[in-house]
């Protein structure tokens, strides 16, 4: 599970991000982040909507499982950024965890999401 502070806290803190953020786009995700310099750590958020997966069931382990790897990259993302990651795709259901770990890793490069030098270590 995430932790509290690495969370978002209302709907407003998502509205100023699809506001102001910068995106990247995939098949599978869209990044939007942007820099908040009043906070110490970033914050994610996962958002699937009923237009990709219909029952509560899927959408919740579609967001239990992005917020697992999400938990796991946050030491190597870049302090004080808010990021959501909108699932546009419903493969991402069924994929395999390596391979959207994968996936997720190659968005976050090009977003250049990471710390300096983080990068190149992380999947090998």
């Amino acid at each position: 599970m995430l932790a509290q502070r690495y969370r978002f806290h209302g709907y407003n803190s998502l509205r100023f991000v699809y506001k102001n953020g910068e995106a990247v786009r995939s098949q599978l995700f869209v990044i939007k982040f942007s820099h908040n310099p009043r906070r110490r750590h970033s914050r994610v958020a996962v958002v699937v909507s009923k237009k990709i997966w219909k029952r509560a069931v899927g959408r919740n382990r579609i967001r239990r499982r992005l917020y697992e790897l999400l938990r796991q990259e946050l030491p190597n993302i870049r302090d004080s950024l808010d990021i959501v990651c909108i699932v546009a795709s419903p493969d991402v259901h069924a994929m395999p965890s390596d391979e959207l770990k994968r996936y997720l890793h190659e968005m976050f490069t090009s977003a250049n999401l990471y710390k300096e030098g983080v990068e190149d270590d992380i999947i090998k």
